[in-house]
């Protein structure tokens, strides 16, 4: 089930920069222990998937698990071998756009072995390096 939303203002988005360390969405809120970004990147919604998958699958769904990040940026492609020029491309997947010290995903429920563990399995489905906190 690969994230993207419902509807947005506008299809296609400026690509950005990724300046400046995250002032939101920093902070442990729901769960005990968290996963947190240390470097900058966009974050695609399938790599998102895989990473809940693999702590659902490890946790056995006990506990509970917050993903604190939604891929709300769309990223365009062009076709391949398309001649330059004609417009900006189809929009090919979407992304979350992450600073460091972002929260990526936040669990609670569960034993600090079961979340360690779980969350250290999340953090090789990631294009980034990642810390474990606790609340």
């Amino acid at each position: 089930m690969i994230m993207s939303p419902k509807k947005t203002k506008y299809r296609k988005f400026h690509r950005g920069h990724l300046r400046g360390k995250a002032t939101r969405g920093n902070l442990i809120t729901f769960g005990d222990y968290g996963l947190q970004a240390l470097e900058p990147c966009w974050i695609t919604s399938r790599q998102i998937e895989a990473t809940r998958r693999a702590i659902s699958r490890y946790t056995k769904r006990d506990g509970k698990l917050w993903i604190k990040i939604f891929p709300d940026k769309s990223v365009t492609a062009r076709a391949a071998e398309s001649r330059m020029g004609s417009g900006k491309g189809a929009v090919e997947y979407w992304v979350a756009t992450v600073k460091p010290g972002t929260l990526l995903f936040e669990l609670g429920g569960v034993t600090i072995e079961t979340a360690k563990a779980a969350l250290k399995l999340a953090a090789y489905k990631l294009p980034i390096k990642t810390k474990f906190i606790i609340k």
